[in-house]
This record gives structure tokens, C-alpha cells and sequence, in this order.
């Protein structure tokens, strides 16, 4: 017992490095190390050809699934001043490059880094947290519409001291604003904020707590001569040969907090992290052909049609308690996506006030058990009630049948 909790001690550095995408497996100087984490799954939908964010919308005339979720290989290489990190992503539809960067630390300075290249944006707490570690299958529905894959092209300045103050960290980064699979369209940069406390010796060492805030500043070009704002229960349109070009601000914020208690019955976890802000898109339809749950999404490249800015909030909580202190873990989550605060219900889709399917609300209440079967196996099956708002537009009088259950088996090296 004793030589295993040493060998768990000896590793957790390890661990918390691991959980963190823009870092190195270790940062000890190293030749070549591969990493990585196959996750194969079976998932089950209520109705076939729904659109869905586990993973991805469901085929035309399918209501089930086999699928390779995610096929990550990570290859890292370290030394005195610097560290190359290189992921790849394969899986049935293809591979993908997932990051590519190189980060630079001084051995006397070790607390700040600067990376340049393919990272995860430096917000909040879900976004660079990894798959390969997070109980939850699936990120919420809040972050994936507004940071698609999580990644972005640009530069990171670090903080996070070694000694004094070691339960700090700070990051501020400029990225592109146009995603992992593309170049920025319109030259225009976006600045992301990110503050973030730790704190692991609490309650002798049985209670640990995080926190954090950041903000996100961008903007999104128009493409058209014609742009909504939002209005009590509708939008309102302007129109000018001059707002062709036109930049619409994409600013987010955000606070996130997790709590860890180590008890007798096993550990208890609760997370949650709420954003806010605005985010302009488009109407569901139209020139870029966008179903409804996408049309307030981040854009990759330039939005074609008319851009509408929504003022939008959104929040997850995350709860998990270790059964009587086994390789069980039992899974509670519910998450909210609201892309228009300012319009509701059966409001939504009323002639003449310009609303749509973008600007329906999503909520989802989720459940489920995880087993470590081994240090690196980790099975988990999880069911998801999604609900959307009942409204005005014909596609959404009333809820979608559209809840998912997935049974996943992972293997993490």
C-alpha cells in the first residue's frame, strides 16, 4: 500500500502536467516522448439525422453509431531553453493536426514561457483542460459553439511562479480569431485574458480549490452591406453601402471555480464555469447554409451572409463522487446555452422582428459512471437529455427529440 501511494505521489506532477494541452508531457529535458489516447464509443440517438455536440450531427438515416471519438498522438521533445509539441488527431474521418508549438522558458526564469504556433485559447478552465482526462465526454455546448476544436493560431506569454505565489498563473495571448483549420481572413487579431488561482494544501491537504476569470476581445468582419443588433424580443436592422467591411465586436467573459473534497467515501468534485458576452453570426439558412445550432458559432472563414450580434450567456456544472472509494465514479452534469438573451420563447420566430433558428436556447441535464479499469483504461457510459425551448419557428414548436447515450472505452499512453 505504502509503495503504491509513493508511486502515485511521484507521478502527480506528472498528471497535472498532462491536464493541461499547452505543455509538454514533462518538462524535464527529454529527447523524443509519445503520448497519446484512443477513445472508441457506441452512441444511440433518439431520432436519426439530429444535430448534436457529442461528437457531431448523426447521419441523415442514422440513430446509432460506432465511432472513433478521438485518436490523439502527442510528440514532444524538451531541452534547457525550449520545448516542441506536435499532436495529431486520427480518427474515421481523417487525421487532423491538433497542435504545433514551440515554447520558450529560460532555466533561471522559469516561471514565465512564451509559445508560439497551434495551442488551445487560454480561456477559462474547460478549454485547455484534455479530453484524455476530463470525466465528462464532451465539453459544453457553450464552448464548443464559440471555440470550435479549442484551438488558435498566434503567440501565449505565460506566468506561473515557482516558488513565492505558485498558486498564480497568467496568460495573455493574440491569436488569429479564425480557429485551428484556417487563416486569418480579415487581419484583424483578437486578445485573450486569462487569470487563474490554485490552491492544494487545504484542510490538511483534503480540500482543493481553483478559480479563475478571463475575457476574450475580438471582432468578426461583415461581409454585407446589412448587419442586425438585438432589441427587446427581436433585431433591428441597418443598412449602408459603407458597413460592407464593417467589424462587429466578439467579446467574451468569463469565471470559472472547482472544488475537490477528499473524503472518506471517496472524492467529490464540483466544477462550473459560467460566460457571457456577445457574439455576432448569422440567420440559420441562407448563404453559408448553417442549421440552426450553428448559425451563432465562431467562423473559420468569412461569414457571407448578414451578421446578427447576440448577446449571449452560458455555464456548465459539473459534479462527480468516487463510490465508497473504488475505480467507480458517478457522473451528474447540466449545462445552459442561451445565443439570444434578449429574445425568448414564442417570441422567437414572430414576422417581422428578424429572429431564427440561431437564437433558440439549449439546455442539457446529463448522467452517468465511469470505471478505471486499469491506470489506463477507462470505461464510461453517459446519457444526455437535451431540451431546446419551445418557439415560434417551424423547427422548434417543440423539443427535438434529440438525447444521446454513449458508451466510450478509452486507452490512454
Amino acid at each position: 500500500m505504502k509503495k503504491n501511494i509513493l508511486l502515485l505521489l511521484t507521478f502527480v506532477p506528472l498528471i497535472s502536467l498532462g491536464q493541461n494541452n499547452n505543455a509538454p508531457s514533462s518538462y524535464d529535458p527529454h529527447d523524443i516522448k509519445i503520448t497519446g489516447y484512443l477513445q472508441a464509443e457506441f452512441q444511440k440517438v433518439q431520432s436519426p439525422g439530429v444535430t448534436s455536440f457529442s461528437g457531431g450531427d448523426f447521419s441523415a438515416n442514422s440513430d446509432s453509431r460506432f465511432m472513433i471519438r478521438r485518436g490523439r498522438l502527442k510528440i514532444d521533445r524538451v531541452d534547457k531553453y525550449s520545448s516542441i509539441v506536435f499532436q495529431l488527431d486520427a480518427t474515421q474521418d481523417g487525421v487532423q493536426l491538433m497542435d504545433a508549438f514551440i515554447q520558450l522558458r529560460h532555466p533561471h526564469y522559469k516561471a514565465f514561457s512564451a509559445t508560439a504556433g497551434l495551442f488551445n485559447r487560454p480561456f477559462g478552465y474547460s478549454i485547455v483542460y484534455s479530453s484524455g482526462y476530463r470525466d465528462f465526454p464532451e465539453r459544453a455546448r457553450v464552448f464548443q459553439t464559440l471555440m470550435p476544436r479549442e484551438r488558435d493560431i498566434g503567440a501565449l506569454i505565460g506566468y506561473h511562479p515557482q516558488k513565492v505565489a505558485k498558486f498564480l498563473t497568467l496568460e495573455f495571448a493574440i491569436v488569429n480569431g479564425s480557429g485551428k483549420n484556417a487563416k486569418d481572413y480579415d487581419g484583424k487579431k483578437d486578445v485573450i485574458g486569462n487569470v487563474a488561482f490554485k490552491f492544494d494544501s487545504l484542510l490538511n491537504k483534503k480540500f482543493h480549490i481553483g478559480f479563475g476569470a478571463s475575457a476574450y476581445k475580438g471582432t468578426v468582419r461583415s461581409n454585407t452591406k446589412t448587419y442586425y443588433t438585438p432589441v427587446k424580443d427581436g433585431y433591428v436592422a441597418h443598412t449602408s453601402e459603407d458597413f460592407a467591411g464593417k467589424n462587429l465586436d466578439r467579446n467574451y467573459y468569463g469565471a470559472n471555480v472547482q472544488l475537490q473534497y477528499d473524503n472518506t467515501f471517496g472524492s467529490t468534485t464540483l466544477k462550473a464555469e459560467y460566460v457571457a458576452g456577445k457574439q455576432p453570426g448569422v440567420a440559420a439558412g441562407g448563404p453559408d447554409k448553417l442549421l440552426g445550432p450553428y448559425a451563432s458559432q465562431s467562423f473559420g472563414t468569412q461569414p457571407l451572409g448578414d451578421l446578427f450580434e447576440r448577446s449571449f450567456n452560458g455555464y456548465y456544472l459539473w459534479f462527480t463522487q468516487q463510490i465508497a472509494r473504488t475505480k467507480l465514479t458517478a457522473l451528474l452534469a447540466y449545462d445552459v446555452y442561451d445565443p439570444n438573451t434578449d429574445a425568448s420563447g414564442k417570441a422567437i420566430g414572430v414576422a417581422g422582428n428578424f429572429t431564427n433558428d440561431g437564437d433558440v436556447k439549449f439546455s442539457t441535464l446529463a448522467y452517468g459512471l465511469t470505471y478505471q479499469l486499469t491506470e489506463r483504461v477507462k470505461l464510461t457510459l453517459y446519457e444526455e437529455h437535451v431540451t431546446n425551448e419551445a418557439t415560434s419557428l417551424k423547427n422548434y414548436t417543440q423539443d427535438i427529440k434529440d438525447d444521446v447515450f454513449t458508451a466510450r472505452v478509452q486507452y490512454r499512453w
